[in-house]
């Protein structure tokens, strides 16, 4: 495997970085295909004219037709919402492999019931299955990440667990074009809108299918007392015999890591509970990782996700066709960003660079865009043709979905899912998970109603939010990159402040394995080692 801009905190075999650990990163983060799917499709499925026929939705008045929108995509948000907090019970009980294959069966119930609900089944089954299948990614959102980020080496973590943001973002180009693509072939009825919500069915079928193989968490094993499965599933992940310094040495860290933090508040179901509770820094990086996302929803992408075709409405597209398409270009620009966020972007530059450069740069394209619809006032002036003022708009909205995607996107999933020690992080990954969808709730029920009120000011405001998460960033949010996640505490030690955490750290880090635990390393490569510092 090519190193691609790969820095290591240490010497490492290069048999570490294996198709294994890439392989069941990969498993486990298709789980998101799911959640960027269903992220995607919703908003144009609903905006099609054939949905609303078959529910009885054309006759409604503007305000009552966002209601139900609104409803439609909350109530999804608010079954991830629960469905993340479920997460921690079926992740510490059952582990991280088992608990994505339950996310799948629920995720497929939920489906299923949309896919049966037609014009005689009326709106209910539609909420019911959107609510289950809330659920099932709710709890896929909670474990996932957190399963890659303890399987994964220091040096490829960042990557990894960007695999979820990529997958995140081929389910949303499926879902932004997928309504495009039957509003253009299929004529309008019944199956027309059916297509795309049948089409959930596939990724949440193979997530089903995958889960199975996947090579338990050596943490969580290791967390649960099965130490010989733990330094099996290490060695196999490693693909090192168990009996090789580099799996050694990683098992006993994560032996003594563990037993240091059930000393804390002992082991158990509620012993991470009283660990965060007691600890006023576990609680601080709690904090800071929930608010991470109500930063990323403060840029306006659930809306945008959710309401795509309204966002388009706003600055001056007409047309169903149109619209859908202009929202397909938006869902292929996040793709690419994705990519380059995680092939090079988020372990080379690290975390807080990119959500400051991401903040930046998307609020002057906001205020851009917020400005010319307050000064051309599409929406009262429609045109047959969208005129040169309006493509700017549209490419300044471009513009900010090319700053948004590499950072803000994926890199607080990443943050939260290292931020925490073992014997919490899966509750505390829960707490976060949830506070993604929470957020995300709040923007879904309110963002049609914003729009009627607010006009303009929408994006006045979510531009001005990213500015002020500039400083939050800069002041507040330690750098994690390449720190193992043993030694993610000292990022928060009296003597460093966020804006140098990491220098240190790291430093200390390196001087540590340097003179001691990774000499045999540099004697095997015959070279000179003082091992008494």
């Amino acid at each position: 495997m090519a190193k691609l801009g790969r820095i290591e905190d240490r010497p490492t075999p290069p048999e570490v970085y294996n198709w294994k650990v890439y392989f069941n990163a990969f498993v486990a983060t298709f789980a998101a295909v799911m959640i960027g799917y269903d992220s995607a499709f919703i908003g144009t499925s609903i905006s099609l004219t054939s949905f609303k026929k078959e529910f009885d939705l054309v006759s409604k008045s503007t305000t009552e037709f966002n209601l139900i929108s609104a409803n439609i995509v909350s109530l999804y948000q608010a079954g991830c919402f629960f469905g993340a907090f479920f997460g921690y019970p079926i992740g510490y009980f059952l582990g991280r492999k088992w608990g994505l294959f339950i996310s799948a069966v629920i995720f497929n119930i939920g489906a299923i019931l949309q896919v049966v609900a037609s014009s005689s089944t009326g709106l209910g089954i539609v909420y019911a299955g959107r609510i289950i299948v809330g659920l099932g990614i709710g709890i896929a959102s909670n474990l996932a990440p957190i399963y890659v980020a303890e399987i994964a080496p220091p040096a490829i973590r960042g990557r990894l667990i960007g695999m979820y943001e990529l997958c995140w973002q081929i389910g949303g180009v499926i879902g932004f074009w997928i309504n495009y693509g039957t509003a253009k072939n299929i004529p309008e009825g019944h199956t027309q809108w059916l297509v795309a919500f049948a089409v959930q069915l596939i990724p949440g079928g193979l997530l089903m299918l995958g889960a199975p193989f996947l090579i338990e968490s050596p943490r969580w094993l290791m967390s649960r007392d099965r130490t010989r499965s733990s330094l099996s599933s290490l060695s196999s992940l490693r693909n090192l015999p168990s009996e090789h310094e580099f799996v050694q040495r990683e098992y006993l860290e994560t032996e003594e890591a563990i037993k240091h933090e059930r000393s804390l508040a002992g082991a158990g179901f509620f012993g991470p509970m009283q660990t965060v509770g007691r600890s006023r820094k576990l609680v601080w990086r709690l904090v800071l990782g929930m608010s991470l996302f109500a930063w990323q929803n403060a840029t306006g992408i659930n809306a945008i996700n959710y309401y795509s075709p309204t966002i388009f409405k706003s600055i001056g597209v007409t047309g169903q066709n149109t619209s859908l398409l202009t929202t397909g270009v938006y869902g292929i620009i996040k793709l690419v960003g994705a990519m380059i966020w995680l092939l090079y972007l988020v372990d080379q530059l690290g975390r807080r660079s990119l959500l400051m450069i991401g903040s930046i740069g998307g609020a002057i394209s906001m205020y851009y865009i917020g400005a010319y619809i307050a000064i051309a006032k599409p929406q009262n002036n429609p045109t047959l043709a969208i005129t040169s003022s309006g493509r700017s708009a549209i490419a300044f909205f471009y513009i900010w979905t090319i700053f948004y995607s590499p950072t803000w996107n994926g890199t607080p999933w990443v943050v939260g899912a290292e931020f925490f020690p073992q014997h919490v992080r899966t509750f505390t990954s829960s707490c976060i998970a949830a506070s993604n969808w929470l957020f995300a709730f709040l923007i879904a029920r309110f963002t049609p109603q914003m729009f009627t009120s607010m006009g303009y000011g929408v994006y006045l405001f979510f531009a001005s939010l990213m500015i002020l998460s500039v400083f939050y960033v800069y002041f507040l949010l330690p750098e994690t990159k390449q720190v193992p996640l043993e030694r993610m505490n000292e990022l928060f030690a009296p003597d460093v402040r966020a804006w140098n955490a990491h220098e240190i750290v790291m430093s200390r880090v390196r001087d540590g394995y340097a003179t001691t635990t990774w000499c045999w390393w540099w004697k095997l490569e015959g070279r000179y080692c003082d091992e008494g510092g």
